[in-house]
């Protein structure tokens, strides 16, 4: 019987009637490659059956500690059934992108039951006229509650029911006898000794604290880094209101070859500065279509994980997942016209928050949460709810875009081969825009998820994100190194100096 950490369970108390906290992905197959060029429902379930000691979680659901005194704890489910969180449904035809997209979000817009293990997985056949795919491919779409998973474990957690070749049998399944839950009295007796530790764990964390002081310290005096200057400047943009419990979904990829090209247009660019890029530029398009593009860039938090390991195809993440992540405040860039001085002003605000997040300690910044008393965060995230308070008071952020490293080899269920993946996550009060990164087998998609009544077309927002790509590779790609390094420097330059003048 494990307990939720105070960020795992933060995810229960955001959560309300606009707000559903779950994660997951949306998986594409091709069926062709599977034994006889047919996967069967029942074959999905024997499948997923043998793999169910893979992932524990999968069987466990909440127990709440009596006035939720404490937080909840992970036990076994007596009652577990398999077919409860396995289901079937088919696209009407033609079964196009566009038709699967719209179902997807309409099944996010639905709360998992928490009296229940928090996990739903929708397997959706029908996908006959999707640019790419053979008639006959099938998708399935995963929900699992984020108190659950995060980025990293979710994607081992993917990971653990494929295998790596298309006929692979499917091993017996491992016999579980579920574990009895504890009573109210021994309950209360783990909340008392867990308050009789928390001084010693509070020294403990201050402890920390004094050292991160001093090294935030050094690096402002030694200019190593500087505070960034977004800090109580983000602009407003619609994605900082309140959501209305109705998503919407942009998905796209692109090769990685391209990014790995785009990234060499910035001397120590990484992947992920492309990424922001992208994103920055297609935020850029989509605001100026609506006439509302702010002065100031727009600022996106992308996450940063703090897990010993960081390998998603980790059996042991899978095994123990949960959340363990914080992260960082970087620049958009959305102010900059040129795509190349955009990428320069993108890594340059990433390095920066990198050296800043490492001055404090990462793990450091995720430990604060344990000492917020469980009934306190209950009731500070639902009294926010209730009074609106997105719209209110100053934004953090304008979106969320993070990254998540998959395998690079072909994946296989039940035979079928693992044509791509998007990764789905939350959008919320505040942040009603939420980007998803996967990378998978010489492909990275980009998913954009956000409210119907925010972003009433999604559709265009792809449009957005392709272009933003494709003017990026077109300004790096082909170009001697060098030249561009220069240039990307020199316009970022220029675009300061006009700013200041």
């Amino acid at each position: 019987m494990d307990q939720l950490s105070a960020m795992d369970a933060s995810f229960l108390y955001s959560e309300h009637e606009r707000v559903a906290n779950h994660v997951g992905g949306l998986y594409i197959y091709d069926q062709s490659t599977a034994p006889g060029g047919l996967v069967t429902f029942k074959r999905i379930l024997r499948h997923l059956q043998s793999r169910l000691h893979l992932v524990p979680r999968y069987r466990q659901k909440l127990l709440h500690v009596p006035g939720n005194l404490d937080h909840p704890y992970w036990v076994d489910d007596s009652k577990f059934d398999i077919e409860y969180h396995v289901r079937h449904m088919a696209l009407p035809k033609p079964g196009d992108w566009r038709q699967l997209l719209i179902q997807t979000s309409r099944l996010y817009d639905r709360p998992l039951d928490m009296s229940r293990p928090l996990w739903v997985l929708y397997v959706i056949e029908g996908l006959d006229n999707v640019e790419g795919l053979p008639p006959g491919s099938f998708a399935v779409v995963t929900k699992t509650h984020h108190a659950l998973i995060d980025g990293v474990s979710g994607t081992a957690m993917a990971t653990a029911i494929h295998e790596t070749e298309p006929d692979a049998r499917d091993p017996d399944p491992v016999p579980w006898t579920p574990e009895k839950p504890p009573g109210e009295i021994e309950l209360l007796t783990r909340t008392y000794m867990n308050n009789l530790n928390q001084p010693m764990r509070f020294m403990q964390f201050m402890g920390e604290v004094s050292p991160a002081a001093q090294r935030l310290m050094e690096g402002l005096t030694n200019s190593k880094f500087k505070i960034p200057e977004a800090i109580g400047q983000v602009p407003r943009t619609r994605f900082n209101g309140n959501v209305s419990g109705h998503r919407v979904i942009a998905a796209t990829s692109f090769p990685m070859k391209d990014l790995r090209e785009i990234k060499n247009a910035v001397a120590g660019g990484t992947i992920n500065d492309v990424i922001l890029t992208i994103g920055g530029g297609a935020l850029r398009r989509y605001l100026l279509d609506k006439n509302e593009l702010p002065d100031k860039p727009l600022i996106t938090l992308s996450p940063i994980a703090v897990r010993a390991s960081k390998d998603p195809t980790s059996s042991a993440m899978a095994s123990a997942p949960g959340n363990e992540v914080t992260g960082m405040l970087v620049s958009l860039a959305t102010d900059l016209i040129d795509p190349l001085a955009r990428l320069q002003a993108v890594h340059d605000s990433a390095a920066n928050s990198k050296e800043l997040t490492s001055a404090i300690g990462a793990k450091l910044m995720t430990d604060f949460n344990q000492f917020i008393p469980s009934v306190t965060a209950g009731l500070a995230s639902r009294l926010a709810a209730s009074l609106g308070l997105a719209t209110r008071v100053q934004p953090i952020v304008n979106t969320v875009l993070t990254n998540v490293p998959g395998p690079q080899m072909p994946l296989y269920f039940c035979g079928a081969e693992m044509v791509n993946q998007f990764s789905l996550g939350i959008v919320q009060d505040g942040m009603t825009l939420f980007h998803g990164i996967l990378s998978y087998n010489g492909k990275l998609s980009i998913t954009a998820m956000s409210d119907r009544e925010v972003m009433p077309d999604p559709a265009f927002y792809q449009e957005c994100l392709d272009q933003a790509f494709e003017e990026l590779k077109a300004a790096t790609i082909g170009r001697p190194a060098a030249s561009v390094h220069q240039a990307g420097k020199e316009k970022l330059a220029k675009a300061k100096s006009v700013k200041h003048a």
